[in-house]
């Protein structure tokens, strides 16, 4: 069903470690992608690596978000992103795209068939909930590391998302449950989007047993902030996507309006977007 990675599995291991060397040395900040012509254009902006956005993902083959990619979909979005950049690529693989151990497995298999050095796992058994049990999404991450070793990359990085505080359904004691757990499972990180208040995160930073990735929105608290509170890693979601579409469609409406195309000024040049993707 899946053709092979692009990629030497040298490079890939090679990658994958550096993706997990730049969560223990630092603060990483993922701008998310959502094709290849993104991916490529983050990387020109002097990203260290790139994380795709499942959201962004899905609206650029015409689906909604939530969980309506099938594997096959998401894991060709996926190879296209690892192939345009010479960065590791952590892919956001929403909820496993199947709700069993087995299913995740096979996600990560195919997933690093195509390249990718690291995965979002969100334990969302739905959109806006309910959650998995703590002991079935431990299990369902138990068999996405299970899964990273027998395809020879014991290194993926596996970033397990709670989607405790994204949709209301608990607290700071509720996610440090599931962070015990699914750091038990094997699980080398924990995404909490939702949560940006600042006493909160160091709380959570301060106790909890996997380096936390937090989500900035716009007018929320700065890289320094969240670095300052503990935070390891920080992605936007679908912001940039969003960014980008609402350029689209303000150059479109005053092209289509008034007729001039004073939008693009300032935009990168054919030239500059076209040397991205010759080699």
């Amino acid at each position: 069903m899946y053709t092979s990675s692009p990629l030497p599995q040298s490079t890939l291991r090679t990658r994958a470690e550096r993706l997990r060397a730049l969560v223990a040395d630092g603060v990483l900040v993922l701008p998310n992608a959502w094709d290849a012509g993104s991916a490529a254009v983050i990387a020109s902006a002097g990203a260290a690596a790139i994380a795709t956005t499942s959201g962004g993902v899905s609206w650029s083959l015409g689906r909604g978000d939530g969980q309506r990619l099938d594997r096959a979909t998401a894991v060709e979005a996926a190879r296209r992103v690892a192939a345009a950049v010479d960065l590791p690529v952590t892919v956001d693989a929403e909820g496993g795209y199947g709700p069993s151990p087995d299913d995740v497995a096979e996600t990560v298999r195919a997933l690093v068939g195509a390249g990718a050095a690291g995965v979002n796992l969100e334990d969302s058994a739905a959109p806006g909930g309910p959650l998995f049990a703590v002991d079935e999404q431990a299990g369902r991450l138990r068999a996405a590391r299970s899964a990273a070793e027998a395809a020879g990359l014991p290194e993926l990085l596996v970033n397990a998302r709670t989607d405790v505080f994204l949709f209301g359904l608990g607290g700071l004691d509720d996610v440090l449950v599931r962070a015990e757990a699914y750091a038990a499972a094997g699980a080398d990180g924990l995404f909490v989007p939702g949560l940006l208040d600042l006493d909160a995160l160091a709380a959570l930073c301060a106790r909890s047993p996997l380096p936390v990735n937090a989500m900035a929105v716009a007018g929320g608290p700065g890289v320094a902030e969240l670095a300052a509170a503990g935070v390891r890693r920080i992605s936007v979601g679908t912001a940039l996507t969003q960014f980008a579409y609402t350029a689209a469609r303000r150059a479109a409406a005053e092209l289509l309006g008034p007729g001039t195309l004073t939008e693009p000024v300032g935009a990168l040049g054919y030239g500059d977007v076209d040397a991205l993707f010759r080699g």
